[in-house]
């Protein structure tokens, strides 16, 4: 999950490129060039996209010299995700001054909501793109290919992309995203993704197994429900009329095989049943980890974030899940500094995360973001340097927090899936356990044992964001 002291699991990979590289059959006459930003949904989105690029016979390419189109598949929850975006469109267009043919394209969340200014006032864009219209590209492509400024940014009621099968860009053939369901009905005051990803709707049944199944046929040991709120999603069957909520999706999807590990992302604290809690606890390929955003821990805080819930509801919740799960990992979203948040308030955060004891969190300084409750009701009146001194707190204790949670482990035995070598030596193995804690350990003179493999690893040592060890009966 990478830099737990700054990232989100709605940023899982902020500012990161996501560069696709496939093999896709015959030599494409044009190539395309992707870079994604922001939540896993977007990089399950431009999977999405690239299938649709594939259909009208463009390929991927890692080198954006090479590229006809390039395209910024973007976030809006961050204002440090928007910066990025225009600084990469601004050094794009150099490019395309050298190369005029070449169409530059702004997708996501972003796209729907800066359409005209990225358009007109700045002129850093060819393309349009929002989330729910990713079928008009090829269309939209021709229309810039004629000089006209292609734009579609209509959000839709309907679409979830359900018969479109995703290109795997930068896959390690272990891992995998599959999209649950698509929007967001909950109006948290901070958050944009309800306007830039419209209501929510979810994917049919069918679809979803039948992309996992296949998945697993391909090889691949993982994969990750996702979803503004997986928790919500129901879908109801238009054959039999009978709905299916998201604790029979899981375990329907966990019964494709035992040997397809679970996980899931992400989850909102009053949608998220004890049906779940129980389903993850009877099948031991769920993953015993919930990602369960608490933003604030004061009680007034939450209630003008609109987040439907009290301090004390969110603890019981906690509570539990560990009187279902004593193994269970939880992880959290942490904002420091919303509009008229004093001292007690964040107080009352830091004793909430102590009392929950999160593996790790993602944390942040409140951005007032144009367009949402919050930038039409409050005045964001928390001067950064103190917003700045709380989030410093807050990461030390998450740290301390962390580093606590490895120790306990230490001595332990998990079951871990090797994703590939570790990032500092070729020697050793990378993986996570059900626990989403990444485990480093030696290779072992077992040629069996390759990424894909499930290892038993000890515990041996561990800092605050890793576990070391060492394969247990690795024959």
């Amino acid at each position: 999950m990478l830099n737990f002291a700054d990232k989100t699991m709605n940023e899982a990979r902020q500012g990161e490129a996501y560069i696709g590289e496939v093999s896709l059959g015959e030599i494409p006459l044009k190539r395309f060039y992707i870079e994604s930003y922001g939540c896993q949904m977007n990089f399950s989105d431009s999977e999405i996209i690239a299938s649709i690029l594939h259909t009208e016979g463009f390929g991927p390419t890692q080198n954006v010299e090479d590229a006809d189109l390039i395209f910024l598949n973007t976030c809006s929850i961050r204002e440090k995700a928007e910066q990025t975006v225009r600084k990469r469109l601004t050094e794009f267009r150099k490019i395309k001054k050298q190369r005029p043919a070449m169409l530059i394209g702004v997708l996501g969340c972003m796209a729907e909501r800066l359409k005209s200014k990225l358009l007109e006032e700045e002129k850093l864009v060819d393309i349009v793109v929002g989330p729910d219209a990713y079928r008009s590209l090829p269309q939209l492509i021709d229309e810039a290919e004629s000089g006209t400024k292609a734009v579609n940014v209509l959000l839709s009621r309907e679409e979830t992309y359900a018969d479109i099968s995703p290109v795997r860009l930068n896959s390690n053939g272990i891992n995998a995203f599959v999209s649950i369901m698509r929007g967001c009905n909950n109006m948290c005051a901070f958050c944009v993704v309800p306007f830039t990803r419209g209501r929510e709707r979810s994917r049919d049944e069918a679809s979803i197994l039948a992309e996992c199944k296949d998945l697993f046929d391909q090889g691949y040991k993982e994969v990750t429900l996702l979803g503004q709120n997986v928790d919500s999603y129901y879908w109801v069957d238009p054959k039999t009329n009978h709905p299916v909520d998201f604790a029979m999706l899981l375990e329907k999807v966990a019964n494709i095989s035992p040997s397809l590990r679970i996980r899931f992302s992400t989850s909102h604290p009053k949608d998220i049943t004890d049906k779940v809690l129980h389903t993850m606890k009877s099948h031991a390929n769920i993953c015993k980890y919930i990602h369960l955003p608490v933003q604030s821990g004061s009680t007034r805080i939450l209630q003008l974030m609109n987040r439907t819930y009290t301090r004390e509801w969110y603890l019981a919740k906690v509570k539990r899940i560990k009187e279902i799960m004593p193994d269970c990992a939880i992880s959290a979203d942490i904002i420091a500094g919303f509009c008229t948040e004093d001292e007690q308030d964040h107080q009352d955060t830091l004793d909430v995360m102590r009392q929950s004891q999160y593996e790790y969190s993602y944390m942040f300084m409140y951005s007032e973001r144009p367009g949402t409750l919050a930038a039409k009701r409050y005045k964001d009146d928390v001067p950064d340097e103190v917003k700045k001194r709380r989030l410093d707190e807050i990461v030390k204790l998450q740290n301390s927090l962390s580093l606590e949670t490895n120790r306990k482990d230490i001595g332990k035995v998990f079951e871990v899936l090797i994703e590939g070598n570790s990032k500092k030596s070729p020697n050793q193995w990378m993986g996570r356990n059900s626990q989403n804690k990444v485990m480093v350990f030696d290779k072992t003179n077992v040629s069996s044992i390759q990424p894909g493999c499930f290892v038993h690893v000890m515990a041996e040592k561990c800092t605050q964001g890793t576990l070391m060890g060492r394969i247990v009966n690795p024959s």
